[in-house]
Parts: C-alpha cells; structure tokens; sequence
C-alpha cells in the first residue's frame, strides 16, 4: 500500500508526474459524464486539494458513495493545476471509500448557523472555521511554551483538585466519593466530610495561582498552562465553566516590570498567529472578520496605554457627560464591566490599554496595596500617573489588567502582598477563612520575596487571534451551564 501524504505537503510539493496517496474527508464531489472533482481535506490545512476523475475509469456505484462528509483514499499523479486557486492537483488512479456519509450529515456544504453547529460540537471540527480555529488554537499553545521557555520560565504543574478557593467567590465544583443519596451531617445540618477520598471537602481549581507563587519562590521564574474550572452560572459569549489558563509567576517582578512582562508576551503570541497562521487568519478574515489581520498587526505596532483605574474613571464620567450611554454604572469603586474597557480601548485610546492601581474592594486578597493614591499636577498626559484629575478616593491594590478591542479584560495580573503582617491584615479584614490558607500563608514567614504574576484566560487569547464572536467556537468541546454534552 502507498503511504499516504498530508494534503499540506502535497500542495507544496512540485514533484509533478510523482505518484501520491492522499486521504480525507469529502467537502464537494462536482459530478459531469466527463470528469468529476472532488475536494478533499484532511485537516492539516484550511485549503483543500482537488482529485480530478475520469469516471469512465470508475465504478459508478463507488462515485456515488462520495458525497460531503465521506471519508475516502485517493491515489493518483500529482498534476500542475489547470484551474486558478490551487497550484497542483491529482489525477485519480485509484479510490476507495473508508467511511459513507449520507444526506444526514449535518454539515452540508450549504452554511449552518453557529448555534446549530454547537448542536453538533461532534462534527463541528470538520468544517473549514473550526478547522482554522483549531489550528490557530494549536499555534498559540506552542507559542506560549516557546515564549517562556525562552525567557527562562519553567513549566510547573499546580493540582485541579484543590482545598482552597484563590478567588474566594465560592464558585466551584465539588468534587466527592461520598453517596449523595446518604450524607453523614452533623448536629448543624453540615456535610462531614471524614469519610470522604481526601477526608475534607475538595474542588475543582479555579486557579493554580496560589501554588504557582510557591514554584516562583523556589524556581525564580514558572507558568503554569491547564484546565481551570468555575461554576458560575454565567450564559454569557465571554464565560465558559471550563477553560485554560497561562499564569506566570515571578520573583523580584515589581509593577512596571510586570507590565513589560504582559505587553511582550501577548504581542509574542500575535507575532506567532500572523507568521505561522497565514492561511486560515486569510479564511477567517474573509469569512468572520474582515478587520481581522489588520487588528492583529495594529497591536505589534502600538504601545499599549499604562492607565491607573481612577485616570480611567474620570475618562468615563466625562464621556457620559458628552452623552455617552453606558448600561453600568462607572462610578469610582466600581468594577468596569466590559463595556467600560472597551469604549476605553475601541473608542477613546483606540489601542490596547493596560489598566492599573484598582481599589481594594473588588480586588483579591493576594494584591499589594499601594503606599498612597497618586496626586494630581498641573501637567500630565492621560495615560500617565501625573494626569490631572487622577486622585484615588480609597485604598488601591497595584493590579495591572491588560484590555484589548472586541474582548475587554484578556489578562487580570498584580503584584502580590509579600509582607506578612499586611497580608495577614488583609485577610482577617476580609474574614476569611485561613484554614486551607495556613501553607500559601508560610511563605510570607519563610524567605518571602518581592513578586508578580497574571493571569491569561487562553480562550480568551483564541477569541482575539481568530476574529470569532463566541468563547464556545474556540474550544472543541465547550462547559457551559446546562451544557456538558460531548
């Protein structure tokens, strides 16, 4: 038998007259009396590459059982293309069909909605955009490796199956062995948990932050790239219960320096989608985003804004005051809601902005508060610390989010409380529970160090990269409430 080619290497190749095997899924069989084309993929690249048939060679009945979606073997002479789009092609020498497809298939040649393809999340990835986003997904994988590995960072492992909650929001999923038909509760009503496999109630991690920190101050520098999992009951385009997260961790990082680290990093990542990515960013900006690779290159060329959340506040209320509408309220204290980052960063700055110094309130316990608000001056550009009008009325921890066009929040970062008396001050103004704390709480007594870290939600990245308008197109098999299908 003919080893077979992938369909990539074949449209490279110039090797006319040579014989190949090419093998794939069906997208179009065109049939006449005298020739049949068909287009044949196999997902090692968004372009197809065409078998040209004589069907008087052919068994009829073996052409006919080539429809969309079919799975087929084709072996024949690679041919210079006759016809434009495609530099080479095959003529067929022999065929034979693996697997049938009929009229059933659901995805037809004819274009299916978005929400009828998540119907069918199962075939979904055989269509030229999931196809593309896959690929493009792949891509930004390595890139992320091959940044850090780079730089110096080490890949560090934290646990999905956690004690303790980084957020402190309380959304997650539990995870057991106990009957939940027969609980064993105490005189109060709660759950005991001594009999449990961990013998205390466990989750799934909703960050690997925390554990992160301690790689750092022993590594120097970690990341850390998996699942991560929140049960929040939010059906929202932006919001998925499963999904992945890059979260770097560095010793001696101070704020300015943790900025440099977000900005380079993500344009590394852009770099790599518009050098390896060619063909399918071309599909998808002809196909989903006609600004598509334009967004892309505009981000490599600018500097993203270095804004304090309080210079970005009075950005906002002097917008309304121009008649601007938002349907959040944007007053100081507030956590900007996404269609506060983006008027900030598609209408006012029109670049990417990285948003620092928020207040206490809203931020997490981890977060460094800074000494003292930044005054006003006379002088000053918006952008800058100095910016007249930029005077914090409370407390604010040294967060440092970057905000892209079309996404919002794509990084949430900070550098961390390393003093222990303020980290122990914060968490017992916060009342929190320390019992699944008392070892991240241990490195701020042993050897504790100056660091930074963030947080990038990898779909996130996807979403941006590929133009597309819904998290759950960017993921093969999309978590969502009421949804685990697949």
């Amino acid at each position: 038998m003919m080893k077979r080619t992938k369909i990539i290497d074949v449209l490279k190749s110039t090797e006319y007259g040579k014989e190949v095997c090419v093998k794939g899924w069906v997208r179009t069989h065109r049939s006449s009396k005298a020739v049949d084309f068909i287009a044949l993929n196999d997902g090692s690249t968004i372009n197809n590459v065409q078998i040209v048939v004589d069907p008087t060679k052919f068994n009829e009945e073996t052409l006919k059982q080539i429809t969309t979606g079919a799975c087929i073997s084709a072996e024949g002479i690679l041919v210079e293309s006759q016809g434009a789009g495609q530099s080479s092609e095959i003529q067929a020498t022999s065929l034979e069909v693996y697997g049938l497809c009929g009229n059933d298939y659901p995805m037809q040649k004819k274009g299916q909605s978005f929400e009828v393809m998540r119907k069918n999340a199962h075939m979904r990835l055989r269509t030229n955009t999931f196809g593309a986003v896959m690929r493009i997904r792949h891509n930004m994988a390595m890139a992320i490796h091959t940044y850090f590995h780079e730089h110096g960072f080490f890949y560090f492992h934290t646990p999905l199956i956690t004690a303790s909650d980084c957020e402190g929001a309380g959304n997650m999923f539990q995870v057991t062995t106990k009957n939940l038909y027969d609980l064993k509760k105490d005189e109060q009503g709660k759950i005991i948990y001594d009999d449990d496999f961990f013998g205390e109630q466990t989750s799934l991690t909703v960050s690997g932050q925390l554990e992160g920190e301690l790689g750092a101050t022993a590594l120097g520098a970690i990341y850390t790239f998996g699942p991560t999992f929140r049960a929040e009951n939010s059906n929202t385009p932006r919001h998925l219960a499963e999904f992945w997260m890059v979260e770097p961790e560095v010793a001696f990082l101070d704020q300015e320096e943790l900025m440099d680290l977000e900005e380079d990093f993500i344009k590394y990542c852009v770099r790599w989608a518009l050098d390896n990515c060619k063909d399918d960013l071309e599909f998808l900006n002809k196909m989903i985003d006609k600004t598509l690779i334009e967004r892309l290159q505009g981000v490599l060329k600018e500097t993203f804004v270095r804004l304090p959340y309080t210079e970005g506040i009075n950005i906002l209320q002097e917008a309304i005051k121009n008649g601007k509408k938002f349907e959040f309220p944007c007053n100081w204290g507030d956590d900007l809601a996404s269609e506060h980052e983006r008027y900030l960063v598609e209408e006012h700055f029109k670049k990417p902005v990285i948003m620092t110094d928020y207040p206490r309130a809203f931020k997490s316990f981890y977060m460094k508060q800074n000494e003292a608000s930044p005054s006003p001056s006379e002088g000053g550009e918006p952008g800058s610390i100095g910016y007249k009008g930029a005077v914090a009325p409370g407390p604010t921890m040294q967060g440092t989010d970057v905000l892209f066009p079309q996404i919002g929040e794509i990084i949430g970062g900070s550098v961390r409380e390393e003093s222990y008396d303020k980290l122990m001050g914060e968490i017992n103004r916060r009342e929190m529970d320390q019992t699944h704390l008392w070892w991240y709480i241990d490195t701020r007594r042993w050897g504790s160090c100056p660091h930074a870290g963030f947080g990038l939600g990898f779909e996130r990245l996807i979403l941006f990269v590929t133009g597309m308008q819904n998290i759950r197109d960017v993921i093969p098999f999309p978590r969502t409430p009421k949804s685990a299908e697949f």
